[in-house]
Parts: C-alpha cells; structure tokens; sequence
C-alpha cells in the first residue's frame, strides 16, 4: 500500500513531467508562433523602413555629353555631387542620341547634357527609369544651378503614364503576383492535401496562369491604371506567381509546418523592399540593391518595368532569375517528393477491384 493517500495520482508532477505534458500539447507550437509573430511583426516594420523610409543616393549611373571635362563641366558635375551627397558614375557618349539609347537600355538613369559654347546644361531625366532618382537629380541641378548662376532646363525622356504618376503600379502588381503565388499553395497545401506532387505542381502551374491573366486584366482593362503589353505582362505575372508558389513548397518538403518563415523571409522581408519597385535601386542601401535583382520580387519589377516602358530592350536576365527559382524549387520539391506533407496511397489495381 502507498503511504500517499491518493498513491500514483496524488503526487505532484515532476518538471521533466510538466515538460513532456506541455510539449504534447497545442500550447508548444501557440506560444513558438506567438514569439514569431512578434519578431516577425519587428522585421517586416524594420525592413520596411531601413529601405524606404529616407531613400538617399549612393551611386547614381549618369551619361555625360558635350563639355564635361572642361572646367565649368567639372564644377557642375561636383556640385551635384555634393548637392546630392552621393556620386555620379558618369559614362560619355559622343552624342545625345547615344545617351538616350543607354537610357533605353537602362544602364543609366538621367543624361547631363553641357555644352561646350555657353554655361548653359541641360538635364535629361527618366520618370520610367525612377520617379525617385528623377525627382532627386531635378531638386539637385536646379539648386546647383541657382549656386552658380547656371541655367538648367529639365527633360523627361520617359515620363511615366497619366494613370500611374508615381511610378508605383508596376511594384503592386508584382507585390500581388509573389504574395498570392505562396499563398496559394499554402491553400494547396490545406485544402487540397490529398493532391499528389506531380498534380501540385500542375495546379500551381494552372492558378498562377490564371492569376496572372486577371492581375493583368484588373490593371490595364478594367482600372485603366497602366496600359501593359498585354501577353508579355501577364506571362511575367504568371511565372512570377508560378516560382514564388513553388518556393513555398519547396521550403514546405524540406521544414514541413514551418515552411512559412523561410518563404516570407526570403519574398517579404528580403525580396519585396529590395525589388527596386518602391525606391529605384539607386536609393536603396547597397546590399539590398545587389540582392534584389537575384531575387523573384525585383526579377518581376525588373522584367515588368522594360516591358511597359522600354518595349525593344528587354533584358534576358530579370527571365532566367525566375526561370531559376522555379526550376530550383521544382528539383527540390521533386527530389524530396517523400516529404511531401499530402498526397494519396497508391492503390493497386486488384484492390481498387
């Protein structure tokens, strides 16, 4: 007989018991999501501000024509230097008309034209290129020009359409493609459990498809707000929607119920203010503005952006980054198939009889 009165069921539980208890319980994975929230709520508002709050210049890719080696050249160029407390990577060209092709070709953002009778320059900016870097060179030249007695005329070589004057459309669309596209499969992955890996490649295949088309169609057909080329937009859409989907389940195969915080990190928190579709890259700090191009938000807003404005000189690299994260999730999600937290019994033949 136990000298408890109660025997077994009277003693107190033990820590190591309380432990075992707590963690066999729903409350473990609340409290861990509760601290994670928080952090993450942290995070999404700091990574938020640390890139867009103060856009500065760093570096700021200019072409230069006419007299910019000569010395009221000289003293322009290091006045906006020191206006805009960032430098001017200038690249010349013989002619303004090769100027504009760069600019075309979005290697630099704004032209200094000075020539070389007179003391007069002439500004070419690029609203396409980046309504922030415009509006930041424009408030320069001109205080500039007011410091030295200069006269500045400025030019918008691509100004941005009527139904979208700050130049953010292009990164909504985007933002939506990469948020729906893990969502999305995250509903996949909850409401259509029993799907099997090669059918949930298909379906994502098929939402982001459709996706795409109805992004595309809301913007330019029904709100009128930026006339896109129609098909070449909503294919970027729909590759767009297709990798960020897959990169969730591909991190879904390889950390199962946790697959969220890799996916958000990498799209949101990372992807998202380094896509260059707020602030132009110019005005991001600069680690975020090499990382944004390699990841799937700013090879969107990259590949969107030549699209609407720069019909004739896409760039083939903002595609392969896409292309690359897909296929990758792809591989992953197929190798690790085993993981895959879904998916049916195969049922022999005799049985299903």
């Amino acid at each position: 007989m136990s000298d408890s009165p109660h025997g077994e069921h009277g003693r107190p539980p033990t820590r190591a018991e309380r432990w075992a208890a707590f963690r066999a319980s729903p409350f473990l994975p609340a409290t861990v999501l509760t601290l994670i929230l928080a952090a993450a709520a942290g995070l999404f508002a700091g990574s938020y501000t640390y890139a867009m709050a103060n856009p500065t210049p760093r570096t700021v890719p200019t072409a230069v024509v006419g007299a910019y080696d000569q010395p009221h050249g000289r003293r322009f160029i290091a006045g906006m230097e020191e206006a805009l407390a960032a430098s001017l990577r200038l690249h010349a060209y013989d002619s303004l008309g090769a100027a504009r092709t760069a600019v075309d070709d979005q290697r630099v953002f704004a032209v200094l034209d000075i020539p070389t009778a007179g003391n007069a320059v002439a500004l070419y900016v690029s609203g396409a290129s980046g309504a922030t870097v415009a509006q930041v060179l424009q408030e320069a030249a001109q205080k500039v020009g007011g410091a030295t007695g200069t006269p500045v005329t400025v030019h918008d070589l691509k100004p941005l359409q009527k139904g979208d004057p700050r130049g953010l459309a292009i990164f909504y669309i985007s933002l939506a493609a990469v948020i729906i596209g893990f969502v999305g499969a995250i509903q996949l992955s909850v409401h259509a459990r029993a799907l099997n890996p090669s059918e949930r490649i298909l379906f994502t295949a098929a939402y982001a498809l459709l996706g795409g088309f109805v992004i595309a169609a809301v913007v330019d057909w029904m709100l009128d707000a930026v006339k896109l080329p129609f098909v070449e937009s909503w294919m970027i859409l729909a590759l767009t929607m297709f990798a960020s989907g897959m990169v969730f389940s591909m991190f879904n195969t390889l950390f199962g119920r946790w697959a969220m915080l890799p996916t958000w990190g990498l799209m949101v928190l990372l992807g998202n203010p380094s896509s260059g579709g707020a602030v132009s890259w110019p005005l991001l700090p600069s680690p975020l503005g090499v990382i944004g191009r390699w990841l799937p938000p700013g090879a969107s807003v990259n590949a969107q952006h030549t699209a609407v404005y720069f019909a004739g000189h896409q760039h083939a690299f903002p595609f392969l980054v896409l292309a690359g994260w897909a296929v990758l999730s792809c591989a992953v999600f197929w190798a690790w198939r085993h993981r895959h937290p879904g998916g049916r019994p195969a049922v022999p033949a005799h049985a299903a009889r």
